[in-house]
């Protein structure tokens, strides 16, 4: 059996689970979340605890049965605590700031990009050079900082770019590295 699929999902007071077929709506104090499972997945609620099962040990009901367990916990830890990534900007000029809704970034293009959040995705900017990206769903969480770091990864040679924070980049040394090693 899979272990992170037989691990019980602690339901916290605050947060209410309706299960509908396969269809799970989990709603608490940050707002709701809704998804629809594969139907062969049985999910259940007892005594404060989801838990998933599966039918069989075939290969596909496998995987599904840990992936059902992740995404349902990460459901409960969104409506409870939510979900945040920190992108950081590295170079000379590099900066980030928001218009109105919209999140303006000039990292060394002729023109600033412009990005528009998603729905249920608040972005803010610390300082000039910090993007924190905020929201009750991890995939959409991580789906909008991905793409904001896709504007300028960082840079093997300079590490110039945008990165995660804590990110380490390895570095090139590059034609002149090259030539001494020799």
């Amino acid at each position: 059996m899979s272990r992170i699929g037989r691990q019980p999902i602690v339901v916290p007071p605050a947060v209410k689970v309706k299960i509908e077929g396969a269809r799970v709506t989990v709603t608490g104090p940050k707002g709701e979340l809704s998804r629809q499972f594969h139907p062969d997945i049985g999910i259940r609620l007892d005594d404060g605890e989801l838990l998933v099962s599966r039918p069989s040990d075939r290969p596909e009901h496998r995987s599904l049965h840990g992936l059902t367990r992740s995404l349902l916990a990460n459901m409960v830890t969104g409506v409870t605590e939510g979900f945040s990534k920190v992108l950081e900007l590295r170079g000379v000029g590099y900066r980030a700031q928001m218009q109105g809704e919209k999140l303006v970034l000039q990292v060394g293009y002729s023109q600033p990009v412009e990005m528009k959040p998603l729905p249920g995705i608040t972005l803010t900017v610390e300082g000039t050079s910090r993007v924190m990206v905020q929201g009750l769903s991890r995939e959409l969480v991580g789906q909008v900082a991905a793409d904001i770091r896709a504007v300028r990864p960082p840079d093997p040679y300079k590490g110039k770019g945008i990165r995660y924070q804590g990110e380490k980049v390895r570095r090139k040394s590059g034609k002149a590295g090259k030539a001494i090693q020799h």
